[in-house]
């Protein structure tokens, strides 16, 4: 027996809420689960994603519920499919479910179970890439769907499903492309969910913003000269002395977050990825000789609260300076601020009144929110942003690690069932939502 097996049998002898067995499931539960299995089964990791075959089974899935399909290809061979159930007041603006059908890749002799075997062991728990990053999302808004229509419940606001290629790379051919296309447009898009993360304990985790990806390549220059030689301002030096101060700038606001006075997602990370520098042979390195060129890589997330040009100048002063011979190459993904120019964050609190009426859904169903979060990461919410419309990032997985991009990623057939069953709450509400004179009144109040 495996240590993870192991340690799933002492977790069940605890009585946790993911060791619920599938015995308890009602039919329409286990079919549930079949699906959500079989949808995990289709290979749609990168670099190779195969999404002809995800298009098709939700194709067939959106056909057996009832509601309305289309398939748009904004770059050839990455199709990204809406779906929509239209409102008895179309005019309203209308509710937008997200999700992507791509996922990372995932080394199989580092899992208990294939990475796309979508097994499920004796605790329930459903291994596989994707289920929780985020295929479960994408089928539970359909599972959600199929139980209110066959409730007889018809929805106010119509109501559109986006299943979207290649997130995991950066979104410009899926969810990017398609907020700028006039398809989108027709839309008429009020408020948007997209994904969010697991959550280790009962608070249901919510964000309300993403850090936004910069990329940042430092490059420093110096005279070459015999390995046994010290030089003043060599390249690798220069670019030592840069990697020392950029590491006590991201010490400091680590410090932030282990001391508890900042959240992950509220204070800038700054991460080396690569350095390059020396002179290769075909059995390694030139060992007698300092190199005239030296260069590093860095991952910077900045949360929307932070001031770009005050990182700029940082960059430009203390992390590349040119009186050190170093130059530096800046790639912004992205503004901090929407076409408004208000932060790229919607706000969570009660003068906002999708806010209101998403934390009334989540309550109905039994569940709790967590205090609402910056995403440490980034997702396709964001592009909905830029454009002024309110977006949150939520996955309904409580009591579960969070393993998305990680070694035996999988999801709790019981807690992928209580997520439909959010989602259910959610759809319901929402799209029911009218405002009235009453909640301009107390929103104008706030």
């Amino acid at each position: 027996m495996g240590i993870t097996q192991l340690v799933m049998l002492l977790l069940c002898g605890l009585s946790l809420p993911f060791c619920t067995l599938s015995s308890s499931h009602s039919a329409e539960d286990k079919l549930a689960i079949a699906r959500f299995q079989q949808y995990l089964k289709i290979a749609t990791a990168h670099p190779n994603p195969n999404y002809k075959p995800a298009q098709e089974f939700i194709l067939s899935q959106a056909g057996s519920v009832g509601i309305n399909t289309q398939v748009l290809e904004f770059t050839k061979g990455k199709p990204l499919i809406l779906l929509t159930w239209t409102g008895k007041d179309p005019s309203r603006p209308s509710i937008l479910l997200n999700s992507h059908m791509d996922s990372v890749p995932a080394e199989a002799d580092k899992w208990v179970h294939d990475p796309i075997g979508a097994v499920k062991d004796n605790s329930g728990n459903i291994y596989a890439r994707g289920a929780q990053d985020d295929k479960c999302i994408g089928m539970q808004y359909l599972e959600a769907i199929k139980r209110l229509k066959s409730q007889g419940f018809q929805p106010l606001r119509t109501i559109h499903i986006s299943y979207v290629p290649d997130e995991e790379i950066g979104g410009m051919d899926g969810s990017e492309a398609f907020v700028k296309s006039k398809e989108f447009e027709n839309l008429h898009v009020g408020f948007v969910l997209d994904e969010g993360q697991a959550s280790p304990n009962e608070h249901y985790r919510v964000f309300y913003a993403d850090r936004i990806p910069w990329r940042l390549i430092i490059k420093a220059t110096g005279a070459p000269g015999r390995g046994s030689k010290l030089y003043d301002n060599s390249a690798l030096e220069n670019l030592m002395k840069s990697m020392e101060v950029i590491g006590r700038f991201r010490s400091a606001q680590f410090d932030l977050v282990k001391s508890g006075m900042a959240e992950h997602g509220e204070v800038i990370a700054v991460n080396p990825v690569y350095v390059k520098a020396g002179t290769p042979t075909p059995t390694g390195f030139v060992m007698n000789l300092q190199p005239s060129e030296a260069e590093a890589g860095f991952d910077i997330r900045l949360p929307p609260t932070a001031d770009p040009q005050l990182v700029r100048e940082r960059i430009s002063e203390e992390w590349a300076p040119a009186a050190r011979n170093m130059t530096y190459e800046l790639m912004e993904k992205g503004p901090l601020r929407d076409i408004q120019g208000h932060l790229l964050l919607t706000v969570a609190n009660h003068s906002n009144l999708w806010w209101l009426q998403f934390e009334k859904a989540i309550s109905a169903a039994g569940g709790k929110l967590g205090k609402p979060e910056i995403l440490a990461s980034t997702t396709d919410a964001r592009f909905v942003r830029e454009k002024g419309i309110p977006a949150f990032g939520f996955s309904p997985m409580s009591n579960t690690p969070i393993l998305l991009h990680d070694h035996n990623e999988f999801l709790n057939e019981a807690e992928y069932l209580k997520g439909i069953k959010m989602y259910i709450a959610i759809l319901e509400i929402l799209s029911s939502y009218t405002e009235t004179v009453d909640d301009i009144a107390h929103k104008d109040e706030l």
